[in-house]
C-alpha cells in the first residue's frame, strides 16, 4: 500500500521508511482509561516520518489528544490559531487538544519527523502551565540523541502488543515528554547559554540562600520592576518570588537538621536569620511542623 499511496491520504501519510503506531480505542477504553495508573497522560499513537514529502494535515477540530512533533531534519510549517510558524531541524513544537490546525512538510526539503499524540485526563491542566504554553510555538532542542533513544524504547514496546506491562513501560517512559517541556534541564547551562530572567533569579536566590533579599534586590538583579518580575516569576512558578526565597531557605534548613548536629540558633543565623523564633515561626508555615520536631521525626 505504501508504494502506491504516496503522500497524506485522509490525515495519514503514506511513504518509504515510516512507522506508525495507533493504539486501538477500544485497547484505550477498557485498558488505560480504566486505570489509575495510565489515565492520566497516556500514549495514544507515535510515529516517525523520514522525508515526508506530500505530509499535508487540516483538522478543524484538532484532536482529541495533544500532539508533540519533533522534526530532526528538513523543513516545514504548522498553522494554530491564525498564526503559521515554519519549523526546521532541531526543532519541536506541541498542538493542543481541540484546536483547529493544520501542518505540512516543504516542498524543497521534507521535514523528517518523530511524533507522539498523548492523551489524559490531566491534559486541559498541564495545557494550562506557563511552561506548556510557551511550547505551542516552535522551540529549539539540545539532544544528544537521549529523546529519539527513548522514543524507540516506547515503539519497541508498543510493537510487541497491547499488554499492561508494554502500555505502562511506554507510558511510564514519560521522560519523554520532559526532554522536550524541560530540554534546558536536562542540559546544565554553560556562561554562554540564555536563560530567562525567573532561572537566573532563582540561581540568585541560590547563591545568596545566607542573605536575607528583598523583592527589589531580586528585581533590580533582574533589570525589570517589581511588579512587572513578580508577575512574571509567579506565573513561571506558581508562587510569589519572597515565598520562593523562604521555601529555598527552609529546604536548606531542613538538610541542615538532617545531616548536622548545629543547634537551630545556629541554623538560623547561617541562613540570615537573626531571630531564632522567627525562624521557627517561618519554617513551620512551610513544613507543618517547628524545627525541633521536625529533627526529632526525621533523626531516624
Amino acid at each position: 500500500m505504501d508504494e502506491i499511496k504516496q503522500g497524506s491520504h485522509k490525515n495519514i501519510w503514506y511513504g518509504v521508511g515510516r512507522q506508525r503506531i495507533e493504539i486501538p480505542r477500544p485497547v484505550i477504553k477498557s485498558n488505560v482509561i480504566n486505570n489509575p495508573l495510565l489515565n492520566s497522560l497516556y500514549i495514544a499513537s507515535l510515529g516517525f516520518y523520514p522525508k515526508a514529502k506530500g505530509h499535508l494535515t487540516k483538522r478543524k477540530h484538532g484532536l482529541h489528544e495533544n500532539f508533540l512533533f519533533y522534526c530532526v531534519d528538513g523543513y516545514g510549517w504548522y498553522e494554530i490559531n491564525g498564526e503559521k510558524h515554519e519549523v526546521g531541524p532541531n526543532e519541536f513544537f506541541i498542538l493542543p487538544q481541540n484546536e483547529e490546525h493544520a501542518y505540512a512538510s516543504a516542498a524543497h526539503d521534507p521535514w523528517s519527523i518523530y511524533w507522539v499524540h498523548f492523551g489524559g485526563i490531566t491534559l486541559p491542566d498541564l495545557n494550562n502551565l506557563h511552561t506548556v504554553k510557551e511550547h505551542f510555538k516552535p522551540r529549539h532542542i539540545k539532544d544528544n540523541g537521549e529523546a529519539v533513544t527513548v522514543f524507540n524504547k516506547m515503539y519497541k514496546a508498543l510493537e510487541l502488543g497491547y499488554s499492561l506491562d508494554n502500555l505502562l513501560f511506554a507510558n511510564l517512559c514519560s521522560q519523554f515528554l520532559s526532554l522536550f517541556i524541560y530540554n534546558s534541564r536536562h542540559h546544565p547551562a554553560s556562561k554562554t547559554t540564555k536563560t530567562d530572567c525567573v532561572d537566573n533569579a532563582i540561581l540568585y536566590m541560590q547563591e545568596h540562600i545566607t542573605d536575607m533579599l528583598t523583592l527589589k534586590d531580586i528585581s533590580n538583579y533582574s533589570n525589570y520592576s517589581v511588579s512587572r518580575f513578580s508577575n512574571l516569576f509567579k506565573q513561571k512558578t506558581g508562587y510569589a518570588p519572597m515565598d520562593y526565597f523562604m521555601q529555598m531557605k527552609i529546604q536548606q534548613a531542613c538538610q541542615q537538621l538532617d545531616f548536622t548536629d548545629k543547634s537551630i540558633k545556629e541554623i538560623a543565623l547561617t541562613l540570615g536569620f537573626d531571630d531564632p523564633y522567627y525562624f521557627s515561626k517561618r519554617f513551620k508555615q512551610v513544613t507543618g511542623m517547628p524545627p525541633i520536631k521536625y529533627r526529632s521525626v526525621n533523626k531516624d
